[in-house]
């Protein structure tokens, strides 16, 4: 018996893109998410440039991810009782606005810290009502068949647009100034505008009226909560994402002032982080059950320490681009395995709610992580700092380990599973 054609291998592993509508999105996404990326690392280097000081860029952290802390809850019962698209309409063209706006402070000379600070603030508005729309609209497209695929192929973009947007920025940043960055982070919200605008959906209200807002927040959050495996797939999340996730903030002082690689090797370090994540992300594009998807929750936990802990002390560049590389794919194979495991396991109707409960464990506890790795860098160095999410990446791959372990138990010679309750999902 002949085995699938290489034809069909590819349409199965990119399955999610014989949609139309998710095509469109998808592209538009990448290019969006390649500036969104130019302008991250431009304004880490700008912050840093500003100040010479790891406070600032924890202060940095904690006030773009302040707003998805307080209002993420509250964008999820607005999210599901209103057209996705049209409210990615507003959440686009408003980040369209903030980044001219940071180029504008930047190529005049007149951007201050505080001024910096008050920008990355709007956006982390804008990112709390943005991302569960984005996370909740996916199923509109390609359904629950191909909604693993499409997630995995999202990720796929976010982490090309990743790997492309530093090492471009790097360049940018040591030719022309953060403000060539922030420009083209503008231009790029018209790609995926223009791409909404041709989508096929069926028209829905843009408003529908209910019980107060209040009420369905409380509900979603008490459907979260009554799940199990929903409920410590996001408690996981939240621990992991807030402090293991703070890499990023302290990379320009590894660049400056660790391995005095400068802008450009700044930019390489984010790119590696990246490399790995793509590869992750394609990984994912593989069809997987719920119990390979649970074995990816310890996979890229236990990856990811790993890396964070050989990056952390690392004086070497070669290194600490491997070390990077191999914890970009053990974060994004947990993050997309553990967003797949929640919208297969959600019910339609609190599908917002749930995806912002997603978006708070994920980046709305980022302020307090932050923030602390902010403190703990200034006050014991970078490595240290690191070294912490490093030990709460690899704390929580040994709760998974005990959880999956519970999963198969030997009895009378055959392997069983236990009842849905009792598992991590």
């Amino acid at each position: 018996m002949t085995g699938p054609t290489p034809r069909g291998v590819l349409a199965e592993r990119f399955s999610a893109l014989g949609h139309r509508n998710f095509r469109l999105y998808w592209s538009g996404q990448l290019v969006s998410l390649t500036g969104t990326w130019m302008q991250s690392v431009a304004q880490s280097w700008l912050m840093h440039r500003l100040t010479h000081s790891a406070y600032w860029l924890g202060l940095l952290g904690f006030t773009q991810f302040l707003p998805v802390m307080l209002l993420s809850l509250w964008a999820g019962a607005v999210i599901d009782r209103m057209d996705r698209r049209r409210l990615l309409y507003l959440t686009q063209g408003a980040a369209l606005l903030q980044a001219a706006l940071l180029a504008t402070a930047v190529t005049t000379g007149v951007a201050t810290p505080g001024m910096v600070l008050a920008l990355a603030g709007v956006y982390g508005v804008v990112n709390a009502f943005d991302m569960p729309a984005r996370q909740s609209f996916v199923v509109e497209m390609v359904g629950k068949e191909d909604l693993g695929n499409a997630i995995a192929l999202n990720s796929t973009a976010f982490n090309t647009a990743r790997v492309v947007g530093p090492a471009v920025a790097g360049v940018l940043v040591a030719t022309v100034g953060e403000g060539g960055c922030f420009w083209l982070n503008a231009l790029s919200y018209v790609a995926v505008l223009w791409c909404l605008a041709l989508l096929r959906l069926p028209r829905r209200e843009f408003w529908r009226p209910g019980r107060a807002l209040g009420s369905t927040l409380a509900d979603g959050v008490r459907y979260a909560w009554g799940v199990r495996p929903i409920r410590n797939l996001l408690l996981l999340l939240g621990v992991t994402a807030g402090i293991g996730f703070q890499y990023l903030l302290l990379l320009p002082v590894y660049a400056r002032d660790i391995l005095h690689a400068g802008p450009q090797g700044y930019g390489l370090m984010v790119t590696a982080f990246g490399l790995g994540a793509l590869v992750g992300a394609m990984r994912l594009t593989q069809k997987s059950d719920r119990a390979g998807l649970r074995r990816n929750l310890l996979l890229g936990l236990a990856a990811s320490g790993t890396g964070l802990a050989v990056f952390a002390w690392s004086r070497l560049m070669p290194l600490s681009l491997a070390a990077g590389a191999l914890t970009g794919f053990g974060l994004i194979v947990y993050v997309a395995s553990t967003n797949t495991l929640l919208q297969l396991t959600t019910e339609d109707r609190f599908r917002g709610r749930v995806m912002s409960l997603y978006t708070l464990m994920f980046a709305g506890t980022a302020p307090i992580g932050a923030f602390g790795s902010g403190v703990v860098g200034q006050r014991w160095g970078a490595p240290v700092a690191t070294t912490c999410s490093a030990a709460v990446m690899l704390v929580g791959a040994l709760i998974v380990l005990r959880r999956l372990g519970g999963l198969t138990r030997p009895e009378a010679g055959r392997i069983t599973e236990p009842a849905p309750t009792d598992r991590l999902e």
